[in-house]
C-alpha cells in the first residue's frame, strides 16, 4: 500500500530536512488560534516526503525560490542550521483569493468596500498575526482589478496569494517578493516608476516603508496596506511613529492628505470581527483628517461608532 501524498497535509509552513535523518514537521492554519503548535509528520508520509525532498535538490537553487510540486505551490526558503543540517522550510503558496462576499465581512459594508477601487489615497488593514488582514487586503485588490482594470503592483514576503497576470478585461498584476528588509522601500520606489493603479504593500514595518507608503498615496495611487496593531488607533499610531523617524512631523499631514479607510479585523469563534472608519469627501472626512493631523487620535472613536451605526440602521455610511 503507498503511503500518502502531501497534498492531503493541511499545512501551512512544512520543514523538511535535505539530507534526511530528521522528521519534518509542519504547522498547520494559525486562524482563529492563540496558539500555533508544530506538529510532526507521520511515517505515512515518508515516501512522497522523500520524493519532494528529492524534487528540490534536483529543481531549486538559492536564486529560484519557487517549488511547484504535485500540484502545490510552494515558496522556500533554506535554513542552515549551526549544526551543519541544511534544512528548507515551505510555505503553500495559495490560489486566487476569495471573493469579498466570502470574507465574512456584514454585507451591508461591501459595496462601500468595492467603491474604494475608484478611489486614491490609502487603505490599511491592522490585526494579529493569522487574523486574515493578507486575504483581505489580496481580495480587495483582485476585485479592483476586474471591476476597473489598471495595473496592480504588490511587494510581498513571501507571496501568498498566485495574483500575477491578466484580471477581467482590463486589470494585470505584477508580484514582487522582497527577501531582505532594505529591499522593501526600494522595491516600492522602483514599482512608483512603473505608474501603477494599486499598490499592494504586505506589510508596514520599517521606517522607510512607512515614509514611501504615504508618498505613494498622495500621489495618485491607490495603497492597500497590512500593519500589525490591536486596535484601529493602534494602526493609525504605529504608522505615524514610524514615518515620523523619517519625516517628521509631515507624517501625520501626509496620513491625513490620503487617508481613505482603515480597517481592523480579528478572527473570533464566532466569525470575523471588524471595526473600520471610511473617509468621504464631504464634512465628515474633513473631520478625520483633522484630527488626525492634530494628532488627536482617540477623538474618531466618535466618528467610527457613527458610522457602525449607520451601517447598521441604514446600509449607508455618510449622512
Amino acid at each position: 500500500m503507498s503511503g500518502k501524498k502531501l497534498n492531503t497535509l493541511p499545512f501551512v509552513d512544512l520543514y523538511a530536512c535535505l539530507a534526511g535523518g530528521m522528521q519534518a514537521h509542519y504547522r498547520g492554519s494559525m486562524r482563529g488560534l492563540t496558539k500555533h503548535p508544530d506538529i510532526a509528520v507521520g511515517p505515512e508520509y515518508a515516501e512522497d516526503l522523500a520524493k519532494l525532498i528529492q524534487h528540490i535538490q534536483t529543481h531549486v537553487s538559492d536564486d529560484s525560490m519557487m517549488v511547484v510540486y504535485d500540484g502545490m505551490r510552494l515558496r522556500a526558503a533554506f535554513i542552515n542550521a549551526s549544526n551543519g543540517q541544511k534544512w528548507v522550510a515551505l510555505r503553500k503558496v495559495k490560489d486566487k483569493p476569495l471573493g469579498l462576499d466570502s470574507l465574512g465581512f456584514p454585507p451591508a459594508l461591501i459595496p462601500h468596500l468595492e467603491k474604494l477601487g475608484a478611489r486614491e489615497g490609502l487603505v490599511l488593514f491592522c490585526g494579529a498575526t493569522g487574523q486574515g488582514k493578507t486575504t483581505t487586503s489580496c481580495s480587495l485588490l483582485l476585485d479592483y482589478l476586474v471591476r476597473y482594470g489598471g495595473v496592480g503592483y504588490t511587494i510581498e514576503d513571501p507571496v501568498e496569494y498566485d495574483m500575477s497576470g491578466r484580471h477581467g478585461d482590463s486589470g494585470f498584476c505584477y508580484q514582487i517578493e522582497v527577501r531582505r528588509e532594505q529591499e522593501w522601500a526600494e522595491t516600492l520606489i522602483n514599482g512608483l516608476r512603473c505608474h501603477p493603479r494599486y499598490i499592494l504593500i504586505g506589510e508596514v514595518f520599517t521606517p522607510d516603508i512607512a515614509n514611501q507608503l504615504l508618498r505613494a498615496a498622495t500621489s495618485g495611487h491607490l495603497v492597500i496596506a497590512t500593519i500589525h496593531a490591536g486596535s484601529i488607533f493602534e494602526g493609525i499610531e504605529g504608522l505615524l511613529q514610524l514615518a515620523e523617524q523619517r519625516i517628521g512631523e509631515r507624517a501625520a499631514q501626509l496620513l491625513a492628505a490620503s487617508f481613505t479607510a482603515i480597517l481592523h479585523q480579528s478572527l473570533n469563534s464566532y466569525g470575523l470581527g471588524l471595526r473600520f472608519l471610511i473617509a468621504d469627501n464631504g464634512s465628515q472626512s474633513a473631520s478625520i483628517r483633522s484630527l488626525i493631523r492634530d494628532n488627536k487620535i482617540g477623538q474618531i472613536a466618535t466618528v467610527m461608532d457613527q458610522q457602525h451605526a449607520l451601517l447598521m440602521q441604514t446600509g449607508q455610511l455618510f449622512r
